[in-house]
């Protein structure tokens, strides 16, 4: 199996500890987890882009100019698409970009990021974690010691802790995320994991 060291909230390492290889240890499939970054990423998009047809342009009632004698093309409205001001042919209109993956996909996809974190040494299991009072300082400086120097810092709990999301928010480099709501996106986006130790038994289950 899979094993990593746990670190305290101190910084200091403590005992290694086991990790399912059906979660932590697969095979790096690019295919799967690029399908679902698109998915994900598509899912973002709110798709409520609109233009407006030659019938939903104001005006354009009455005929530009006479029919003949211009020396002109003759014209019935001043609102076609070719005229300025005019209406927009085959253009954008709201629309679900949302993908359908299948659930298999999604948490293989996970797992294989996961697993690569690990091999690369970017994943730690943080040991006792616990917050007494909703404070920034104090949550600041133990990311410092247990992700050090990492532009971007994920931290996986087992549960949504209200104290913890309050002591987090104002941290710009940190991302909090719930194990039941982690998805590829949020472990790509970051360079460092610190999955709670509670968190890893949610993870196995939801991910086996």
């Amino acid at each position: 199996m899979a094993t990593v060291k746990k670190v305290t909230m101190d910084g200091a390492e403590g005992a290694a500890i086991e990790l399912a290889d059906a979660v932590f240890n697969v095979d790096v499939n690019e295919t799967l987890v690029q399908e679902a970054v698109v998915a994900l990423r598509a899912a973002k998009r709110q798709g409520n882009h609109k233009v407006k047809t030659r019938t939903e342009v104001s005006g354009g009632g009455a005929k530009p100019f006479r029919q003949k004698g211009t020396g002109r093309a003759r014209q019935g409205s001043s609102r076609e698409p070719h005229m300025r001001g005019g209406g927009t042919v085959h253009g954008p209109v709201p629309r679900s970009y949302r993908q359908s993956v299948p659930v298999r996909v999604r948490r293989k996809a996970l797992c294989c990021v996961l697993s690569a974190r690990l091999r690369a040494e970017k994943l730690r299991v943080l040991e006792g974690l616990k917050v007494e009072s909703p404070k920034t300082k104090p949550m600041a400086k133990m990311i410092d010691k247990v992700a050090a120097d990492m532009r971007k810092t994920l931290l996986v709990t087992a549960e949504n802790d209200a104290k913890l999301l309050l002591s987090t928010r104002n941290i710009a480099r940190l991302t909090v995320r719930a194990a039941a709501d982690l998805n590829v996106l949020d472990v790509l986006n970051a360079v460092q994991v610190v999955v709670a130790e509670e968190a890893i038994a949610k993870l196995e289950a939801r991910l086996s």
